[in-house]
Formats: structure tokens, C-alpha cells, sequence
């Protein structure tokens, strides 16, 4: 292949993982590439075997015992990132509903956040304030063609309704932290001109001439192939109209005013997702600029949504998001996890997730192909996920930040890992060090694929 042919895949790669929520992170390589040369296995077995803590189950209603350590570790973080190593088998679907329940009945968290569009998450949210419709339908509309059109994620998505039946008085939410694409729908445009109307009418004529043009979105993939220069000036059109928005007072109830505040983020949504779309995804500079610019975003949107809504938020996305380093750092220079980091300093809180082999869900190079059922493992040695599948445990959780001397070394050693996306395989061999990407880490034995709808 070309170095111009091999570009152009990784661009396709990457646009896939940032155009949620068609796609997802990076990529695995097969398990074939996983050897790396014999490494030191017994003494970092040994070590973490002293800080595993059973799971006894990943399935949602299952108890808490096996959990409290967890909460233990989680401590009094305001943000957790809990993350997948793939995007498609049932074990990290189950998991994340499970961590959540016990997060929202022990720890108070409110929040379910995950990486796709903001006003997908808009649409899923005002479902489980309101009840309109039925949750497979809602889960559909807003999830078509995404990793989480899964049975998996109605599960959660009922739960969280039901709760806020039985629980009025303290309800839970969803968030979409991510990119508008590949729509920027029709709501969140009302969103600000529904405001600016009602606040701000004589800004109207002036907010209209800005949007002209960039609503809705309907096709990001296909607004890509118009040219840089016409994407770059909707871009500053949009900024244009946050910068309008932004100058303006709150009226009536002042610095409180959730309706100003609320209508200031959907402008800064359509401001951002146009400045995403503004990149160059052939160019590998302006590529490795657009998924930094996104990570940075979701970290932002999720901060932003903690501050708005003063609750404690669960961020699901892939582990290269969550983690404070990616399997692929030069199309992932900086992750949302280590952003959200930087902002909240140890009010967050990463944890990675492993398996040793089994199915997923996934699409053979084909971003517009049907899922299909993957299968790989065991993992071989040399990777991490041999020697992590070698502790005592068949699924297990340990706190990293507590892990011995004697396997610091080995944890801060980048070897191959399972990291698997919406593209499978890919070609490429994808090493994390996974104590230098996550603060906790769950480890799976065996997992299988999550159930499309």
C-alpha cells in the first residue's frame, strides 16, 4: 500500500471514531499481533494478586457486596470515566449499568454520560424526564447505526426511567458529551432561537443571518466533501453566533438563569461541531488536530453539564476517552480522561477495563457494512491481558495507584492490548501501559457479543 493509501485509511479510521454515533475509538490488531517477546510474568501476578478484588458478577441487579471495595476506591471523585475495550460485547454494557446503579443508590451520582451527539443525549434525556414513548423506541431513533443500538443499553436506559418513577425527588439524567455528527439536529437550533426570542428578541435578525445555512446538519460524512475553505467560514459563522450569544446578560433571574445558561451551551455545541467539521481529515496533521479538538470537547461538555446540573456524573465511552493515555497516541495525542483531569484534578477518576478473549460486535472496514460478530483469544504472551488473566480471580478489579513496587514497573510498561472499536481489524498493533492510563482497572475472563436491536 501507498504511504497516501495508508493515510487515507487511518483517516477513515479516525473520522469513524470521531463521527459518534456511527463510530467509536481506535481499533484492535488481531490476536496474532499481540506478542511482543517473553516478559517476567510471575512476580507482577503475585503483586496483583494482592490488590484484586472478586467481581462477582457483571450483571445489573445483582447485589453490591462484591461493589463496596469499588465505591471504596471511587472515594469522593465527582467524575468516573468507566470505559470498554471493546465496543461491542455484552460484559461492558452490563458492567457500566451495574457501576452506575450501585454509583446512583451508595454515592449520589446523577449523571450517565456517554460519547455520542449532544442532542441524541438531549432526546434520551427528555425521555426519562417524561416518559414519552417506549425506551427500545427511544433507544432506536437516537442510537440508529451506533455501537449502543444494543438490547444492552435499553436495559439501562429502562432502569433509569423506572427510577426516576419511583425517585421524583432525585432523578437521574443523560448526557451526550460528543461532537454533533454525524447530525446536529433541529432541536438544538430551536434551543437557541427559542431563547434568544423569549430574552434577546431584537438579536433575532442578527442570530438568523448567522445560522443561514447551517441548519440542520443532516450528513456529516457527506458535508465533508465540501471544501476546506466553505467548511472553515460556516465554522466562523457559527463562532460568530456564540460570540453573539455570549455577550448578552441573563436577564430576569440573573447569574442563576438556567435558561440563558442552557441556551449558551447548545450555541456552543453548533460552534464546535462545525469547528470539528472544519479539519481536514486527509491531512494527518489537521486529523490528529481534529480528534484532539474533540476529546477536548467531551471533557469540556461533561464539566460544563457537573457545573450546570451540581451533580456527580459516569462517563462511558471507549478506554482510549477515559484513560489518561491512548493505545494510539499519535491520532489520540490527549484523551478526555486526562482532560477532564486537568480540570477536575482527583474529582476524576479513570477506570480501564481488560478481557482475555470472546466476542464483540464490530464492522470489517466497512463504516457503512452491517455489525458483525468477531471473535478473538486468548490473548498471547507478551500483552497485558496475559498476565492480568493469570491473577487469581476469573474477573477481578484493583486499584493500580495501590499496586505493589515490585509490579509498578510492569504496569508502567506499554505492552498490546485488546482495543477494539467499530473497525475490525485494522492492521495495527495497539500497546497501553495500564498504569499509567487508568487509576482502577476491571479484568474479564471472557465476554461475548452484545445483542443488536
Amino acid at each position: 500500500m501507498t504511504r497516501y493509501g495508508k493515510r487515507l485509511t487511518v483517516a477513515t479510521i479516525t473520522l469513524a471514531a470521531a463521527l459518534a454515533p456511527v463510530t467509536a475509538a481506535s481499533s484492535a490488531s488481531s490476536a496474532s499481533s499481540v506478542a511482543s517477546g517473553p516478559v517476567a510474568v510471575s512476580p507482577p501476578v503475585r503483586s496483583l494478586d494482592r490488590i484484586a478484588h472478586p467481581l462477582r458478577s457483571v450483571e445489573p441487579g445483582t447485589g453490591g457486596a462484591d461493589l463496596r471495595a469499588l465505591g471504596a476506591m471511587i472515594g469522593d471523585a465527582e467524575v468516573v470515566g468507566v470505559g470498554e475495550a471493546t465496543h461491542g460485547s455484552h460484559e461492558f454494557f452490563a458492567l457500566r449499568h451495574r457501576i452506575f446503579r450501585h454509583l446512583v443508590e451508595r454515592k449520589g451520582f446523577t449523571t450517565f454520560a456517554l460519547e455520542m451527539s449532544w442532542s441524541a443525549g438531549l432526546r434520551i434525556d427528555d425521555y426519562l424526564q417524561r416518559g414519552d414513548g417506549d425506551a427500545r423506541q427511544v433507544v432506536h431513533q437516537a442510537m440508529a447505526g451506533s455501537p449502543w443500538d444494543r438490547e444492552e443499553f435499553v436495559s439501562l436506559v429502562r432502569w433509569m426511567r423506572d427510577h426516576n418513577r419511583r425517585h421524583p425527588d432525585r432523578p437521574v439524567r443523560f448526557l451526550g458529551d460528543d461532537i454533533g455528527a454525524p447530525r446536529l439536529d433541529k432541536r438544538v437550533f430551536d434551543n437557541v432561537t427559542g431563547h434568544v426570542r423569549r430574552a434577546h428578541p431584537q438579536l433575532l435578525p442578527r442570530l438568523d443571518e448567522a445560522l443561514g445555512g447551517l441548519r440542520p446538519l443532516d450528513d456529516a460524512i457527506a458535508y465533508l466533501k465540501r471544501p476546506v475553505a466553505e467548511r472553515r467560514q460556516n465554522a466562523a459563522r457559527a463562532q460568530r453566533m456564540l460570540d453573539l450569544l455570549e455577550r448578552q446578560g441573563r436577564p430576569g433571574r440573573g447569574p442563576g438563569d438556567d435558561g440563558h445558561d442552557f441556551a449558551l451551551q447548545n450555541a456552543r455545541h453548533i460552534a464546535q461541531t462545525y469547528t470539528f467539521l472544519a479539519f481536514d481529515p486527509q491531512d494527518q496533521d489537521s486529523l490528529t488536530a481534529m480528534q484532539l479538538y474533540r476529546d477536548r470537547v467531551m471533557a469540556e461538555t461533561t464539566a460544563w453539564w457537573r457545573r450546570h446540573t451540581r451533580g456527580k456524573v459516569l462517563v462511558s465511552a471507549h478506554n482510549d476517552h477515559v484513560g489518561y493515555a491512548a493505545s494510539d497516541p499519535a491520532t489520540y495525542p490527549r484523551t478526555q480522561g486526562r482532560f477532564l483531569r486537568d480540570i477536575l484534578g482527583a474529582r476524576y477518576l479513570a477506570v480501564g477495563t481488560t478481557f482475555d478473549h470472546g466476542s464483540f460486535l464490530s464492522k470489517d472496514q466497512a463504516l457503512g457494512g452491517r455489525w458483525r460478530r468477531f471473535t478473538v483469544g486468548p490473548a498471547a504472551p507478551g500483552s497485558n491481558e496475559h498476565v492480568l488473566d493469570q491473577v487469581r480471580y476469573r474477573d477481578y478489579y484493583a486499584d493500580l495507584r495501590r499496586a505493589p513496587a515490585a509490579a509498578r514497573t510492569w504496569l508502567d510498561t506499554p505492552r498490546p492490548s485488546y482495543s477494539i472499536g467499530t473497525l475490525f481489524p485494522t492492521g495495527r498493533t495497539t500497546e497501553i501501559a495500564v498504569g499509567r492510563s487508568y487509576d482502577v482497572l476491571v479484568h474479564l475472563h471472557a465476554v461475548r457479543e452484545a445483542t443488536q436491536l
